[in-house]
């Protein structure tokens, strides 16, 4: 077992996960949270400047799209300062330029204090999934992968609904609070992780990074590339483009009814997203994976034919859960292919960067799609590249289990590292 050949205890392991995981899973919820609080104000925040509906929603697209163009420079950084100092500086590089926002005089201003939050976003992003990676015990890495997954979705559920309590305060008062709270998690965080002493050994036990070109050659690694843009195509771009157009123009609900849509997606994810990751510990990631991207386009496909809201909000919560089932596999399989002893910058970044390109070209493409042919069409194409990805992790090897890409000796995380706090 891999676990026992990086040098891991799996029985302790079992008992009790290391406090670091607990810390980022706090954090990603505050992340998440604020985002959800952020998310509905921005576009009437932007309009207030007096510009068009077309410039406000282009303040959404400047995040998205230096999220996706920031992560090969996060990824060079994690690879030469390590994961800490990168998450702890993208952490307060989003919190100041989101204070910034507030306090923005004009629309080119807001959207230059959005886009370097987006920059800090794939700084944040990246080095998350490398500590993850890093801190998380070998037969427990499903494990940790749901956590981390479910203090996303929590976040973002309970987001919107936070933010509806603050909007009473003013436009601007959800950025304040919003870039407080991220300067809170990055000091907890900060504290919490500068005297860990996971893997700590000496610094000529120190690892060099695992080439790019070493995990590449990983066929499921491949996979997991093809499965993430998917997981961007079908939960972020078509879910958050299609979904709230289809409850109201196919189905004929309110817009209110479309947080009810999303709501139902979400619930399904978080339901079986743990389960799922604890499962892959024992079962294995790849038919974990084959068998929720199945579901999932199946679902996914299904969501497309639907005529009332019923019988719709029940298809979301499955496809919902479909995708719950195979996210915490899919992260703990890209752990078990990077390992946990050196740093992987390179090869997490590309892989954060699939679920980004999936994420913008979903959101642009099935809108034409839905407009020049139908909405059913959109669903179901959205499906078949859902099953495309299952059949990739089909002609891919199980990760469980088996030495990562690289297996090198283990680096420190604590101040042993030779003065590498963030």
């Amino acid at each position: 077992m891999s676990s026992v050949a990086e040098g891991d205890c799996p029985t302790e392991s079992k008992r009790r996960l290391p406090r670091e995981v607990w810390v980022l899973v706090a954090a990603n919820v505050v992340v998440a949270l604020g985002y959800g609080v952020v998310a509905p104000v921005l576009p009437q925040y932007a309009r207030h400047f007096g510009v068009s509906i077309a410039a406000a929603t282009f303040v959404i697209t400047a995040f998205a799209v230096m999220r996706l163009v920031g992560a090969p420079p996060a990824g060079f950084l994690v690879q030469r300062l390590g994961e800490r100092r990168v998450y702890i500086s993208g952490l307060i590089i989003v919190a100041v330029s989101t204070g910034a926002c507030a306090l923005a005089d004009s629309y080119w201003q807001l959207l230059l204090f959005r886009s370097l939050g987006g920059l800090g976003s794939a700084m944040f992003t990246v080095s998350s999934l490398g500590l993850m990676i890093r801190i998380s015990p070998p037969d427990a890495r499903g494990r940790v992968a749901g956590l981390f997954s479910s203090g996303f979705m929590i976040g973002s559920v309970g987001g919107p609904i936070l933010g509806s309590l603050t909007v009473g305060f003013g436009l601007s008062a959800p950025f304040l609070i919003y870039g407080a709270a991220l300067l809170v998690a990055a000091a907890v965080v900060f504290i919490s992780l500068r005297r860990s002493t996971i893997g700590g050994r000496s610094d000529e036990d120190e690892a060099p990074p695992v080439p790019f070109r070493t995990v590449f050659a990983h066929r499921a690694y491949k996979a997991a590339l093809l499965s993430n843009f998917a997981t961007g195509w079908a939960s972020f771009g078509l879910r958050i483009a299609l979904v709230p157009l289809f409850i109201v123009e196919v189905l004929g609900r309110g817009p209110g009814a479309a947080g009810l849509a999303l709501t139902a997606f979400a619930v399904g994810n978080i339901s079986v997203v743990i389960p799922s990751g604890y499962l892959s510990d024992r079962l294995g990631r790849r038919k974990l994976l084959i068998f929720g991207l199945t579901l999932a386009a199946v679902s996914t496909a299904l969501v497309g034919f639907t005529t009332s809201m019923p019988v719709f909000l029940v298809a979301a919560y499955v496809a919902g859960a479909a995708t719950g089932i195979f996210v915490s596999p899919q992260q703990a399989a890209v752990a078990d292919i990077i390992g946990s002893k050196a740093r992987g910058g390179t090869a997490v970044a590309t892989f954060q960067m699939m679920a980004d390109v999936g994420s913008i070209g979903g959101s642009l493409l099935v809108g034409l799609i839905a407009q020049y042919f139908s909405f059913s069409w959109a669903f179901v194409i959205s499906g078949a590249i859902l099953l495309f990805a299952a059949v990739g992790w089909a002609f891919a090897p199980e990760t469980r289990g088996r030495p990562p890409a690289e297996h090198t000796p283990a680096r420190p995380l604590g101040p042993e590292a030779g003065g590498e706090v963030p």
